[in-house]
């Protein structure tokens, strides 16, 4: 007997085919929008898209009645409106940059065979959440709830390269139990080490230890940043020094800054704009 049930029918289908093709033809337009700095006129859209301009403008329409774009009145340029405006807004809101951070993290140590270690910055400083293992056994200290160095790890560099200098004295500060009104700067006679953390941000994208604080491990980090540029976690891949290169060139160094400049790009940050 034939099955003439549709709902039953269409389950057997593939879920890509069963996509909505107007939706993701219009969504081409949306996006060359979003990758604009500027509002685009019909033919830029149109360029942009690969559309043509009379295939485009029926979307533009719809899309206006939506509140997803407007058009100027004086240039008749096209920019996202204000229903694009609170959709971004209700994402943001319901980011959760560690459950982000997570899967990408496990995917590192996944392709990887390295330890991966996922850190947020907390009252005391960078504060490991979460720790995966390696492939091959990794004797390391590190789990979830230890407070690492501030500039004497990767992870704490990392978050040093990025943070305002107040937020790490206030860390310090903390760490050593010491009263909110100190007197005597803490991060001051270290300076040095917090400049040639930026630069080794800057210059490479990751910061590294070699073998130290850990002897015999290597270790390269990279801060994830949200949609303000704050750093809401920093990924770190480690491992022993005879199957962990410390080249800045190297595999790991760049699958950590793949992996950071990923959850960079879900939270809102563009990859590009790690800032120095």
């Amino acid at each position: 007997m034939r099955d003439n049930d549709p709902e039953r029918g269409a389950g057997k289908e593939d879920k890509a085919q069963r996509a909505v093709q107007a939706i993701e033809v219009g969504g081409r337009l949306l996006q060359a929008l979003a990758d604009s700095q500027t509002p685009l006129t019909l033919r830029d859209l149109s360029s942009r898209s690969g559309l043509p301009a009379s295939r485009a403008h029926p979307y533009l329409v719809s899309f206006g009645k939506l509140g997803l774009i407007e058009q100027e009145s004086e240039t008749g340029r096209y920019a996202l409106g204000p229903a694009a405006l609170q959709l971004g807004l209700t994402c943001l809101h319901q980011l959760d940059p560690v459950r982000v951070a997570l899967p990408i993290a496990q995917q590192l140590a996944a392709s990887t065979g390295h330890a991966v270690a996922v850190a947020i910055w907390g009252n005391f400083g960078p504060t490991i959440i979460r720790m995966i293992e390696a492939r091959e056994p990794l004797h390391v200290s590190m789990r979830a709830g230890t407070v690492m160095s501030i500039l004497g790890t990767a992870t704490g560099r990392a978050f040093a390269a990025v943070l305002p200098a107040e937020r790490i004295e206030r860390a310090m500060a903390v760490a050593l139990g010491d009263p909110e009104d100190r007197k005597a700067p803490l991060l001051k006679p270290k300076a040095k080490e917090l400049r040639e953390a930026v630069a080794e941000l800057r210059d490479h994208g990751v910061t590294r230890a070699e073998g130290k604080p850990i002897p015999g491990v290597n270790a390269f980090s990279a801060p994830a940043l949200d949609h303000e540029g704050n750093p809401a976690v920093v990924i770190t891949a480690l491992g022993h020094q005879d199957g962990f290169s410390a080249n800045w060139n190297s595999s790991a160094a760049q699958a950590v800054r793949d992996a950071a400049a990923e959850i960079s790009g879900r939270l809102g940050w563009p990859a590009a704009r790690v800032r120095s």
